[in-house]
Formats: structure tokens, sequence, C-alpha cells
């Protein structure tokens, strides 16, 4: 099936088996390979992305469902001129990654609280919600916890 996609800003289309999954589609066929699969069966958040503004677990979701959507990807995150997204910013300064597989569905889920919710840093149950909806077998969390809480802040300019 022929299904047009704007990934990033870019537009792309593609001539996919209906079967095919979103993020194959996104690693193979766009070449965006940040977007990770990890459990294959949408637990783990690692293949998370934003489509037309939501976050869903792009491996449970057919790319031919997607057609005409407006897709982000962590390749999406920085601005135009490449100036880190402030969650990017907040992970490092605050070490909320280790191995790093994870990193990109934490990064899109938090994306998606940030734009909906710019005050969750005011919110521990806010912040609570958007961690605990992924997995990660490195950090403890606790690092995550702090960069989505710095994040929100250096958006809402209070940082």
């Amino acid at each position: 099936m022929k299904i047009t996609l704007t990934v990033n800003g870019r537009g792309y289309e593609l001539d996919v088996e209906p079967r095919r999954l979103l993020a194959d589609v996104l690693r193979d066929d766009c070449g965006l390979t940040g977007t990770h699969l990890g459990c294959e069966h949408g637990i783990c958040g690692a293949c998370t992305v934003l489509m037309d503004g939501q976050a869903v677990r792009s491996c449970l979701v057919l790319a031919v469902q997607c057609d005409g959507s407006s897709l982000r990807t962590v390749e999406g995150l920085a601005d135009p001129g490449g100036e880190p997204h402030p969650l990017q910013r907040a992970f490092s300064a605050e070490h909320a990654l280790q191995c790093g597989f994870c990193t990109p569905g934490f990064l899109m889920v938090a994306a998606e609280a940030l734009e909906r919710d710019p005050a969750i840093a005011d919110k521990p149950e806010a912040v609570e919600a958007v961690v605990g909806s992924n997995i990660c077998r490195c950090t403890g969390y606790e690092a995550i916890r702090r960069a989505v809480t710095r994040a929100a802040r250096e958006c809402r300019g209070s940082e």
C-alpha cells in the first residue's frame, strides 16, 4: 500500500506491506534508527514516538494506520539548528541514561507530557506516571525523574 507520512517535518511517500510495523518502517525505510525495538509487545516503551502529538508504541502500530499522519521521533527533538531539546540536555546533566537503549522512548514520552502539561515539574505524581510508563534496566529511574523535572522547569523558564 502507498502511504504518506510526515516524519520530523520531512515528507515520505512509501510503499509498504500492510503487515509492517511503524517501528520497522521508521528504522528501515526512513533510516531513523533512534526508535528502538525492545520487547515488541508495547510494554518497554523503547519504541515510543509521537503520532499527531500523541505518544504511541511504534511496535504496536501498523505503518498503514499512520497514512497522512505527522510523526516525531527522537531525531526530531533537537531544534532545526541542532540545539538539543531541554529534555536531551537534562538527561545528560542528570546522568539519566546508562546503556541508552531505553532513552529515546523516555525522551519521547516525556516530550509529549511536557507539551501537554508545562507545569508537570510541580506534580510529582505526573512525573512518576511518565517515568513509570517505560522500562529501564540500568538507571533505577531516579535520575530520569530528576531529568524530566529539570527539563520541565527549563521549558517554563524557572531554571
